[in-house]
């Protein structure tokens, strides 16, 4: 059974790997936008510049364990993330098993990061959206770490669009590395292990 549509029409994507993150100069490289700089290395690590703008997201293809992939980043603003993933997972014909989320985790230390096979939004909006727009909670997720708040009367809004510290930064360089590993592992059928080896 061909669960992807038309091969034609969807030019053979298999998988979606969704980075979420907020559009703009002014939003780049703060910790709400860490999962725009975890798919942007994975879209170096493959060679596939993600610069092209389609189903308000810019977006690139390629080949990762074997499957053809299509690498995504919302420009739709995060809280409103389902828009853009539900119009290319409707294009595609691609289950919410095989969309893969890469986000942002207040939950966790910078340099860390804890994989799902699927669950709830926990309080993160891109991921709310995404699931309220597809009713669905089956997408496996790399959470990314970018630490609580320093100060209990920071606001949290305030928090997550800081920008990291340059140590800060280090880890999550280094742990970007662990991610694309994680994405190849959950792309070739394999999250248990995954899961096992980089979840902190």
């Amino acid at each position: 059974m061909n669960l992807f549509g038309n091969s034609k029409k969807t030019n053979g994507i298999e998988y979606i790997v969704v980075g979420l993150g907020n559009p703009g100069k002014k939003y780049e490289n703060t910790r709400h936008n860490t999962g725009f700089i975890a798919i942007d290395k994975l879209a170096e690590k493959y060679n596939a510049p993600i610069r092209k703008l389609k189903y308000n997201a810019l977006v690139s293809d390629c080949t990762i364990s074997g499957k053809k992939v299509l690498l995504m980043k919302p420009q739709t603003f995060m809280n409103l993330s389902g828009e853009a993933v539900i119009q290319a997972m409707d294009f595609y014909k691609i289950p919410p098993e095989n969309v893969i989320l890469l986000f942002d985790d207040i939950s966790l230390d910078v340099g860390k990061m804890r994989i799902r096979r699927k669950g709830s939004d926990g309080g993160q909006r891109g991921v709310r959206s995404i699931i309220g727009l597809s009713d669905s909670e089956m997408f496996p997720r790399i959470k990314i770490g970018i630490g609580e708040k320093p100060n209990p009367n920071w606001q949290l809004a305030d928090w997550v669009l800081s920008h990291f510290t340059q140590s800060e930064r280090s880890d999550l360089d280094k742990l970007t590395d662990n991610i694309c590993c994680a994405v190849e592992y959950i792309i070739s059928g394999n999250i248990d292990k995954a899961m096992s080896e980089y979840n902190s």
